[in-house]
């Protein structure tokens, strides 16, 4: 009996040693092609009628910007997980348009939050050096989005602009900072 009890503990401890291997905390780029993916097919290309309402938005790049090598810094990774954060807190409004595909979007969303809640991790180990700069230019291009949203009143064409910009902004990270980000099997 006190064998059989040793055998079991032995396996227990075994197994808890094996999945308990941290995981590394890093922004998954496979989710972040995803939510670009989702974010492009939910709706189709740039409308024609929504011309009008494209207005011009500084990109901050320098919030994304890499200090001499390929990896991005801990405040650079901040700024990425900022962005999305933001995201997640423009498309929380009831007043999606409902011409998207519906599916795409709430998987877009559910995408955005998970990278959101597993990357909280990072936040703790972020060198803040230079984050202030990165942030300052964050909160103006985002806020100027806010903007374009609430002057047209939350319109289809205001959400495409929003949605290219965020194209863009998606593509940029995927671009530029590719090696920054965790890729579980990369081709």
């Amino acid at each position: 009996m006190a064998i059989q009890m040793i055998i079991w503990m032995s396996a227990f401890l075994c197994l808890v040693q094996v999945f308990s291997v941290p995981m590394p905390c890093q922004l998954q780029g496979q989710l972040v092609r995803s939510t670009h993916n989702l974010l492009r097919d939910m709706g189709g290309h740039f409308p024609m009628e929504c011309l009008q309402v494209n207005v011009f938005m500084e990109f901050p790049a320098t919030a994304f910007a890499t200090s001499g090598g390929p990896q991005l810094s801990s405040s650079g990774a901040k700024a990425i997980y900022e962005t999305l954060k933001n995201i997640d807190t423009l498309f929380g409004t009831d007043e999606l348009p409902t011409i998207w595909d519906q599916q795409k979007l709430e998987y877009f969303q559910n995408i955005v939050y998970r990278q959101i809640e597993e990357s909280k991790c990072m936040m703790s180990s972020v060198d803040t050096s230079d984050y202030p700069i990165r942030a300052q230019g964050l909160k103006t291009y985002f806020g100027n989005i806010a903007a374009v949203l609430k002057e047209k009143k939350f319109s289809y064409c205001a959400w495409e602009v929003v949605r290219k910009e965020f194209l863009y902004t998606l593509e940029f990270i995927l671009k530029h900072n590719s090696d920054s980000l965790l890729w579980s099997n990369r081709t």
